[in-house]
């Protein structure tokens, strides 16, 4: 019989974590390792069963010890923030386990690390886990790949007012898509933060557009247009729960298949999909 897939969840007391916690309990197959919290955090020392809101307390307890905690694990599924999914993938490089990065507004820098820790465990890194949001970004690869430069691409997202980065990793990873399929580089293409007298709107750019309010949990359009027409590819979040549930099932992909584990790597959801 196979055993439980040992999971541990960063930022264990916030709501992605919460979310994870009660989502391991209640899924067969998958076992809960530890909940990583930051050092002074209120919530060090507190059930995690608690934290999530379960019927009954796990016996786990929430703690600063991310050393521990991953060396005990098999996966850890990580929405945190850069500097600290930086030195967890440190860790899970020497513990040679998965880490599921749902972590967004790294630096290039930082993805050089990433990449660099990727050699010995096996990170599933994407700046957005839902299944929806990942076929969509297969979509907006199409059809920017089938329009002409005469299209212009504007990627407009919005999000709850806590959010501290913009454009979010969603936009950018449908940008990066929408460059990819024009074969054109994203960094030198793109437009953002319009103000002012910013002069015609250059050909062949990709613009953002990033609106902060409420309780949004995530809202992205991809719009094309040409003169006299539009077309607009949209995804919408309603509950957080998605993106938990798409972290999930990549650090099961992680762990491979017919008692084959899967071999270190830099991966994304696409690859955890099979989307081409």
């Amino acid at each position: 019989m196979a055993q439980d897939i040992r999971i541990a969840v960063t930022g264990a007391g916030g709501r992605m974590g919460r979310t994870l916690i009660r989502l391991i309990s209640e899924t067969e197959g998958l076992a809960l390792a530890g909940g990583i919290e930051a050092e002074g955090s209120p919530h060090i020392g507190t059930d995690l069963g608690t934290l999530a809101g379960l019927a009954a307390p796990l016996g786990i307890k929430a703690s600063a010890d991310a050393l521990t905690i991953i060396k005990d694990a098999d996966a850890l599924i990580d929405f945190s923030v850069p500097e600290a999914s930086l030195e967890f993938a440190a860790l899970t490089a020497q513990a040679r386990i998965v880490h599921v990065i749902g972590t967004t507004g790294f630096k290039p820098e930082d993805e050089a690390r990433i990449e660099a820790a990727a050699r010995h465990a096996t990170i599933i890194k994407a700046g957005n886990m839902s299944l929806g949001v990942n076929l969509l970004a297969s979509l907006v690869r199409q059809a920017a790949k089938a329009l002409g430069s005469e299209w212009d691409i504007e990627i407009l997202e919005m999000h709850h007012r806590h959010k501290v980065d913009a454009p979010s990793g969603t936009a950018l990873l449908l940008g990066q898509a929408a460059a990819e399929g024009r074969g054109i580089g994203l960094g030198e293409n793109s437009e953002r933060g319009r103000d002012g007298i910013t002069g015609a709107r250059g050909e062949g750019k990709i613009g953002f557009a990033s609106l902060r309010g409420g309780s949004v949990v995530g809202e992205h359009d991809v719009i094309f247009a040409a003169e006299n027409e539009r077309i607009v590819l949209r995804h919408i979040a309603e509950d957080r729960s998605i993106f938990a549930r798409g972290a999930l099932k990549a650090a099961q992909w992680g762990q491979g298949s017919n008692g084959k584990k899967r071999g270190p790597g830099l991966f994304d959801m696409a690859d955890v999909l099979g989307i081409e």
